[in-house]
């Protein structure tokens, strides 16, 4: 009777569940996204078919299919599965799960797979604890974690997991999603008449920032609250879904002009030292969903180019940006992004990394000239061509410096980088007007 009673509870939360929960996949075949790890021939989509697995870790944003992932195994495996979830469970919880492992592999000889969420809240002693099962075979780990596993796992279970990085699902695998919802009778809203506008469409993909469950929660907010009109279809307009994942629809294609022309806004802003037009036009971007990687790459080109030597320390914090970012993700990783934007739209500015070009530009129209025979290799001809004879070694000279031909002889003079009078490169300008001057004398 408590069967037949928990088996008709079970299907009433299976049909009451939210419909992020309902229409979760069964198998690969209805799994959306992450093409790069189960798309056909793939690594661990072959393992998952053989039930073949070995130890790992799912790492990736929030709604990308950690979860998901991990119970489509369950699904395929024949070994016994087993899910904690590292906010509630401990080291009771993980001895038991191991009990039972120990029985199955004695009595059955079945393996165990174990499914921890959030395995990165385990402290330090708490993974020590698995350690030993993962090392023996006891237990095959699956671990979920949205922060970096390399800085937040114990680097003992990493070496004997395998990881694999769940990326942002991407436009097209979030219009999927929406539609499979929509159409499916049984999981979705298959059997409800339901009219969702193309810009209402787009405005829910393009706020969920590439999670499935943000897109599908919003989707249900729509449907449920929105009365059905005269003709009895549920119409979800651009304002409902603008209320059903509160955000405001943005003018912003991100594959046509106002893309093009909002980055090219934000950068001249960043170039032309202008810190409040940077900041907005920075968050008409995040808040419409451009990508914050697409940003942090602009703005480390940016730092090269548009304020190099003035301030050497701008490219620092451009990638360090870029490499906070990583870490902590949104929404906090907004601040090493803002933090960024501010330092180089206030920085000293120098285009004079350009000087490249010039060399290049040199090199292509008189193609490359001899190295002088001083700065040769001497350490394979020198005795028998005196490669490297006459070269003055700069490090026993005063100053660390001493005058000496460096370029082909029929360039001597010739001078590609022209240093600004800007920031820290005002410096590097009276040092090298010094030496180029020393080296003009010596010629």
């Amino acid at each position: 009777m408590m069967d037949l009673f928990s088996h008709s509870m079970r299907q009433k939360m299976e049909t009451e569940s939210p419909l992020a929960a309902r229409m979760r996949p069964k198998n690969l075949d209805e799994f959306i996204g992450q093409a790069h790890i189960v798309g056909p021939g793939k690594l661990l989509r072959r393992a998952i078919a053989a039930d073949k697995l070995s130890s790992l870790i799912l790492w990736g944003p929030p709604g990308t299919g950690k979860t998901t992932l991990a119970m489509v195994i369950a699904h395929h495996t024949e070994s016994n599965f087993e899910i904690l979830s590292a906010v509630m469970a401990g080291k009771a919880q993980l001895r038991e799960v191991v009990s039972r492992a120990e029985d199955d592999r004695r009595l059955y000889d079945r393996r165990t797979i174990l499914f921890i969420d959030e395995v990165h809240r385990w402290n330090k002693a708490q993974q020590d604890a698995l350690l030993p099962y993962v090392e023996n075979g006891l237990i095959t780990l699956i671990g979920a974690t949205t922060e970096n596993p390399y800085f937040e796992v114990n680097s003992a279970l990493v070496s004997r997991s395998r990881i694999f990085h769940l990326e942002p699902l991407t436009d097209d695998d979030l219009t999927v999603i929406l539609d499979t919802a929509l159409n499916d009778p049984q999981r979705g809203y298959g059997g409800r008449p339901i009219r969702l506008d193309d810009d209402a469409r787009a405005h829910l993909i393009r706020l969920s920032n590439g999670d499935a469950r943000n897109v599908l929660n919003a989707l249900e907010l729509a449907v449920e609250s929105t009365e059905p009109d005269s003709e009895k279809i549920i119409h979800i307009t651009l304002e409902v879904a603008e209320e059903s994942i509160q955000g405001r629809a943005l003018l912003y294609d991100k594959d046509g002009d106002a893309h093009y022309d909002t980055i090219s806004a934000f950068i001249k802003s960043v170039r032309g030292s202008d810190p409040d037009a940077a900041l907005y036009w920075l968050a008409k971007m995040l808040e419409a969903g451009e990508s914050p990687r697409f940003i942090l790459r602009r703005l480390i080109i940016l730092a090269g180019e548009d304020i190099g030597l003035a301030d050497p320390n701008g490219l620092q914090v451009a990638t360090s940006a870029a490499y906070a970012f990583e870490y902590i993700g949104l929404p906090e990783g907004i601040y090493p992004i803002v933090e960024a934007t501010l330092y180089l739209a206030t920085a000293p500015k120098s285009n004079s990394a350009g000087a490249y070009f010039k060399a290049v530009e040199q090199i292509k129209q008189e193609g490359v000239g001899g190295v002088p025979n001083h700065l040769k290799d001497a350490n394979r001809d020198a005795k028998g061509l005196g490669h490297g004879q006459g070269y003055k070694y700069p490090h026993s000279f005063e100053g660390h410096h001493v005058s000496q031909q460096y370029l082909p002889d029929y360039l001597q003079g010739t001078y590609f980088y022209q240093p600004s009078q800007e920031g820290y490169e005002a410096m590097i300008f009276e040092r090298l007007a010094a030496w180029r001057k020393a080296q003009e004398d010596n010629v």
